[in-house]
């Protein structure tokens, strides 16, 4: 069953005279997560996505055209930051994938299953 592992994290993590070396030991965890997977033998994509400044959200009230905002979908202190869609048995394997995904400072990792047909 395929599981997407969604990265809330909060950017200022990576700003300020430190965020540079946040930036790199993150980056760091996530090539070494990436090994696992593979060594493990699970399929899986993922990717890193731009700061949140830079999404527009598309609201929609009561069905309608829907309005343009700039801006993630939720004011929040955490950003989606990128996301792993994982091939996983089970729904405890998918949290255990989950768990070694590296977050600096403040933040969530949401496990959800894809819809299959």
């Amino acid at each position: 069953m395929q599981y997407m592992l969604l990265i809330h994290e909060d950017e200022s993590a990576y700003a300020g005279e430190n965020g540079g070396a946040v930036m790199e030991a993150t980056l760091a965890g996530h090539m070494k997560l990436m090994e696992e997977l593979g060594a493990a033998g699970v399929a899986f994509s993922g990717e890193r996505l731009r700061e949140a400044h830079t999404a527009t959200t598309i609201r929609y009230e009561n069905g309608g055209e829907g309005t343009l905002h700039d801006g993630p979908f939720a004011e929040t202190h955490e950003e989606l930051g990128g996301f792993y869609l994982i091939e996983a048995k089970d729904h405890d394997e998918a949290v255990r994938w989950a768990r070694l995904i590296p977050i600096p400072g403040k933040g969530a990792v949401e496990v959800r299953p894809v819809w299959q047909d």
